[in-house]
């Protein structure tokens, strides 16, 4: 399994990000993917999910409404499409596999939401 995201970085209160996670080395089309977040000194945390077929999606109650995940199964890549951003949305992203109990992780991506 290898797992990298991308499209982080440093945004104002209210703005955006497109997050991607580009998948590889297993049948990306079988499985549920999910975005985990990671703020310092915080736990990781759940912020979303989505089915094999991107027809299911769950969310964090802190991100509804303002984060959309979604995959395109043709590009092995899921993405996490965040907006109305705010400073507690902060952390470094994960994205996440789980297969047979096993968790598998990419090294993430820097999310910062600052004035």
């Amino acid at each position: 399994v290898h797992l990298v995201e991308s499209g982080g970085g440093l945004v104002q209160p209210g703005g955006s990000l497109r997050l991607s996670c580009a998948a590889s080395r297993f049948t990306f089309n079988n499985y549920f993917m999910s975005w985990y977040r990671q703020a310092p000194g915080k736990e990781r945390e759940l912020v979303a999910l989505i089915s094999s077929g991107g027809g299911r999606t769950n969310y964090a109650d802190s991100v509804k409404g303002r984060f959309t995940i979604s995959r395109d199964n043709a590009k092995n890549t899921v993405y996490l499409q965040m907006n109305s951003l705010k400073p507690e949305d902060t952390a470094v992203y994960y994205c996440n596999l789980k297969v047979r109990g096993q968790d598998y992780w990419g090294k993430g991506t820097l999310v910062t939401v600052s004035s």
